[in-house]
């Protein structure tokens, strides 16, 4: 099946839980054995995920910086089209001008004009308004042509920083593609791993992974994967069912964390029958729920986690059509006791 990456590398088919007649709950698949944690597989699909949500957001930021700087470089270079029109009509009055004065004689007319003034304070006159003219003129050029030379100045500095900070956005794209490229090489290998022990009856032990508090203090109850799609609910009718669906499935990529939902124990890891790996959790209040198809698992039998621990990752062992996490939230500890967990989480203050 082929990985479809968006944000955290979400898959955005909807995936199907398939369970086929009964699926043996934890009681049924106490008998499989367990060996010794092998975390290097686990810690590495861990390590790329977080390298892969971190060079997402790196490259999303310079993405955003990217095209702003084009969109500023292309304003500027409107406003010097209009400036340069600017300049071009004052420069056409300016002819004009030379042409008029070219028709009343120019300088000749002014040089006749001064030879005849009746006084001193008539020639000074005339002078001083050809000067101020003269000045007024230069002043608009020498604006005109310093605005022009500002605005050419910062259009090439705007189109240099958006092309560094395009040069820039496309290494980043092949670093996410890079990693990327080893992450999907790394969930496949994970997968692998847990095939091959629920195959052989042996799953593995807890991998123990380093892991932030992304919960903040104070909540009580989360849920059970982030970057997720629904896809089948509860009581769905499907042809890979012998009953009515019994939980809520969450399409989600290999490697993705499984996270308690609140406080509690852990009542059992097991594998094998239609679930695969699973964990079952038991809450305050006689709750129980349950994480089926991992890939691997973070925690032993009779363990306590905190809302949001991890206690796995997500895969598509047992009889899955791809990878998801099928959530359950049981009366008891086993299959057939489930409840909407849907609704059980809205009213618990989770809304999916």
């Amino acid at each position: 099946m082929r990985l479809i990456h968006r944000d955290r590398l979400m898959l955005v088919p909807a995936v199907l839980c398939a369970l086929l007649g009964t699926a043996a709950g934890p009681a049924a698949s106490a008998a499989y054995a367990w060996d010794g944690p092998d975390t290097t597989t686990s810690a590495e699909v861990a390590r790329l995920f977080d390298e892969a949500a971190q060079a997402t957001s790196v490259y999303e930021k310079g993405r955003r910086a990217a095209d702003a700087q084009r969109t500023k470089a292309l304003h500027l270079q409107e406003q010097l089209k209009r400036q340069r029109g600017q300049l071009a009509a004052l420069h056409d009055q300016i002819g004009g001008v030379a042409r008029d004065q070219y028709r009343t004689g120019g300088p000749l007319a002014l040089t006749a004009h001064l030879l005849l003034a009746n006084s001193p304070e008539e020639i000074m006159r005339a002078r001083r308004l050809a000067w101020q003219a003269e000045l007024a003129v230069n002043q608009l050029l020498q604006r005109a042509r310093q605005a022009e030379r500002r605005l050419t100045a910062a259009e090439k500095k705007a189109r240099a920083a958006w092309q560094k900070l395009k040069e820039r956005r496309d290494r980043l794209a092949a670093i996410k593609k890079d990693i990327e490229t080893k992450l999907e090489a790394a969930q496949w290998q994970l997968q692998g791993e847990a095939d091959r022990r629920v195959a052989a009856g042996a799953c593995g032990g807890a991998a123990r992974l380093e892991q932030s508090a992304d919960v903040p203090g104070g909540v009580e109850w989360v849920a059970p994967v982030e970057g997720y799609e629904l896809s089948a609910g509860f009581d769905s009718i499907g042809g890979r069912w012998a009953h009515r669906h019994t939980g809520q499935d969450f399409a989600v990529d290999i490697g993705t964390p499984v996270r308690s939902i609140g406080a509690g124990r852990v009542a059992s890891v097991s594998c094998g029958g239609g679930f695969g790996i699973e964990v079952v959790v038991e809450h305050t209040g006689g709750y129980y729920s349950q994480y089926a198809h991992l890939a691997a698992v973070t925690v032993e039998q009779g363990e306590r986690v905190a809302p949001g621990q991890q206690i796995g990752q997500a895969g598509t062992t047992g009889n899955s059509t791809g990878p998801h996490l099928h959530f359950e939230v049981r009366l008891t500890p086993h299959l057939g006791s489930g409840v909407d967990p849907a609704r059980w989480l809205k009213e618990h203050g989770v809304t999916l």
